[in-house]
């Protein structure tokens, strides 16, 4: 139990008082997205429409969230996804983030944008630690990427393929957000009202983007998007992920695709698994809701790719409904720097564990005793799902 504010019982809790912790332009960083922010209120709507079906009866006593993927079980669909600095949220978060995923037993995907560097990381949790590379225009600085990950033994590696362009964000450029921060009075004066953060801060040590710093070595730019707009390169084809493919021998997962056309050539190329994302509404303003487009990637992939969806989970039962319509697993994004950012690492283990005990009703109250176990028809207007190799029918279920 989160003993320092046990009274926050959700995201939508962890989300407020994140707010009322960070300076406003730092929180306003991780809490925005691209241009008017219509994607991010997609991503939710979409999900708020995915309508729950309780059933029953059904023997749910004895609930299981364990998942396999890639050949590893883990203790529950969940995995925190990458966030670009992180630190801002709270000092070396992303060593937090690894060593208590390492203790629940998910995958934490480190961002290339850490605040860490890989050792830092990979010394916290030495298990279950997955890495995010964005292709470069030297490629050379993206080969240093894979081979140290390979080396200190990040298990899968997620390339990132839909930043070409790097979103506007609106509240960033009306905040002055920058790498590294430019201060100015009315700055100041937000850090003075939120004295816990700016005297971890001012201990550790403003947060820089160490990974990058080790790829790139020191340079000193006006903003983050300028760091990036250096070098992400907006060239990248499949052909791209082909040699990736032949270099990183480990599951490799693409990230960031909408179509689900894209599915046949991650198969030919053999492409372990897939992310449904929209960069959690960060990149293209009005982009479709990942929810929405889940099914056509299931239909696409018959079970012969990992699917992994992000872009506005925040609950369980959000959760739910993405294994309900065929994900294998969810990534998380703001969330779990919410929770860092209200109280550290205790309140990340709260939050984490708040997601796992709402999965756990929505399983008890929709029949699911397994995760196999979650059917498409268990969303109201949806289809029994087609039979997938390892799962029962909707009928032999119901049958059971």
């Amino acid at each position: 139990m989160f003993n320092g504010q046990s009274h926050l019982a959700s995201v939508a809790d962890f989300r407020l008082a994140a707010q009322r912790a960070l300076p406003r332009m730092v929180y306003d960083f991780i809490d925005g997205g691209g241009g008017q922010e219509t994607t991010i209120a997609n991503n939710r709507a979409a999900l708020d429409d995915k309508r729950l079906i309780c059933s029953g009866p059904y023997d749910v006593d004895n609930r299981d969230q364990r998942v396999t993927l890639f050949g590893k079980t883990y203790t529950t669909p969940v995995i925190i996804g990458p966030t670009g600095l992180a630190g801002l949220a709270w000092p070396w978060a992303e060593a937090l983030l690894s060593r208590v995923a390492g203790d629940i037993g998910i995958p934490y995907v480190m961002s290339m944008a850490s605040t860490c560097s890989q050792e830092e990381v990979i010394a916290e949790n030495g298990q279950t630690n997955w890495a995010q590379l964005y292709l470069m225009r030297d490629r050379t600085l993206s080969d240093r990427v894979v081979d140290k990950a390979e080396a200190l033994g990040f298990e899968a590696l997620e390339v990132t393929v839909d930043n070409p362009a790097i979103g506007v964000r609106l509240r960033d450029v009306r905040n002055g957000f920058s790498v590294p921060m430019k201060w100015t009075p009315r700055k100041m004066f937000s850090l003075a009202a939120h004295p816990g953060w700016s005297l971890r801060m001012a201990r550790s040590g403003p947060p820089t983007l160490k990974l990058l710093s080790d790829i790139l070595g020191d340079r000193r730019t006006d903003t983050l998007a300028e760091m990036f707009q250096d070098q992400i390169d907006s060239s990248i084809t499949w052909d791209d992920i082909a040699k990736l493919r032949d270099r990183w021998k480990k599951p490799l997962i693409v990230k960031g695709l909408l179509d689900a056309r894209h599915v046949a050539k991650a198969l030919e190329l053999g492409v372990d698994g897939v992310v449904i994302s929209n960069h959690g509404g960060r990149q293209l303003d009005g982009a479709v809701a990942t929810i929405d487009v889940l099914p056509d990637f299931v239909r696409e992939a018959r079970g012969r790719l990992t699917i992994l969806i992000d872009s506005g989970f925040r609950t369980g039962s959000d959760v739910a409904r993405a294994l309900a319509l065929g994900a294998d697993a969810v990534q998380l994004g703001r969330a779990p720097l919410y929770a860092l950012a209200a109280g550290g690492e205790p309140a990340l283990r709260h939050c984490l564990n708040c997601i796992r005990e709402e999965l756990d009703m929505a399983q008890g109250m929709m029949g699911a005793a397994h995760i196999g176990d979650f059917r498409s028809d268990m969303v109201f207007g949806y289809p029994p799902s087609p039979a997938t190799p390892g799962k029962p029918s909707d009928v032999a279920r119901i049958a059971r």
